[in-house]
């Protein structure tokens, strides 16, 4: 896997379009190996075929996956010294990662930046959509990665691939990994309002230019952006280890008067706080809320 992992960065970090799609097929093809499970006897195959003409592979339980040894490997790598102490050639990491435990995170965000640089063009989108899908597929199953977004310059990252002027499926695309990395991450939630990303958001969806999916995308994000929020395990421990703390902005000083002692040390936000931040830039964010509070989407409570 070591072996399989270093011939895929070298070919992630190139800028030949052939040589990025080549390193995107490598890594894909070892998510899939540690999240899908092939059916294991003849029989199996047998039926598999004679039912749908294909011999399908069917995703793992979480608990088989943790379980699985492939897996606690890719885990242990994303750990590893080795992988970590070494500097990308890149703008974007001139300083060490946050958590120093993400190096199939870091180069795929790598390659954002380096095909992001290269304009719009029809390969190329198909490139950016498939390096954010790896992307967010490794948020999925490595969480500690999500802890790079909490740095503004790879945040604002995601937010250049929200401009207007980017193609309707990379914006679909970077909209659902936007979410995944604000995923139960409070903190990087306050980078991406810090960052005006409310702004970037609301102006792509207010674009006339703005396709019907993307918008459908966007408003998706906007019913995630205002559920409530519950303290990241381990936060303050987090940020003082990762040196994330950062000085109080105009938005998380909003509304702090209402909030309790425990709600700002652990930097989480209400529903209410962040429908008036979400209220500068969208007029009809209570007929979000008042939805929210109707369907109570995952079980989440409103008070």
């Amino acid at each position: 896997m070591e072996n399989l992992l270093s011939l895929s960065f070298d070919y992630l970090s190139s800028f030949d379009g052939v040589k990025i799609r080549k390193g995107l097929r490598q890594l894909e093809g070892l998510l899939a190996q540690l999240c899908l499970s092939r059916t294991t006897t003849a029989a199996e195959r047998r039926r598999s075929v004679a039912l749908d003409g294909v011999s399908k592979s069917s995703p793992k339980d979480l608990k088989s996956l943790s379980e699985d040894p492939a897996f606690r490997e890719f885990f242990k790598l994303q750990e590893g010294f080795e992988w970590n102490g070494a500097r990308l050639k890149s703008p974007l990491h001139d300083e060490e990662a946050p958590s120093n435990r993400a190096p199939v995170g870091i180069r795929l965000i790598s390659c954002l930046e380096r095909l992001l640089g290269k304009g719009s063009n029809g390969q190329n989108d198909l490139l950016l959509v498939s390096a954010l899908d790896l992307l967010r597929g490794v948020l999925l199953i490595h969480p500690p990665s999500r802890s790079l977004f909490a740095r503004e310059i790879y945040m604002n990252l995601l937010l250049d691939l929200l401009d207007p002027s980017s193609c309707p499926a990379v914006q679909s695309s970077a909209v659902l990994t936007l979410v995944t990395a604000l995923l139960e991450q409070p903190n990087i939630t306050r980078c991406f309002e810090n960052l005006d990303g409310l702004l970037t958001v609301t102006s792509l969806f207010k674009n006339r230019s703005t396709g019907r999916e993307v918008k459908l995308k966007l408003v998706e994000f906007l019913y995630f952006y205002l559920m409530p929020e519950t303290p990241q395990a381990g936060h303050n421990g987090t940020r003082e280890r990762d040196g994330l703390q950062r000085s109080p902005s105009k938005a998380s000083r909003l509304g702090s008067g209402e909030r309790t002692k425990s709600e700002r040390e652990e930097g989480t936000r209400t529903t209410d706080e962040k429908q008036k931040l979400l209220g500068r830039y969208l007029n009809n964010v209570q007929d979000l809320v008042d939805d929210l509070k109707e369907t109570a989407p995952f079980g989440a409570n409103f008070g």
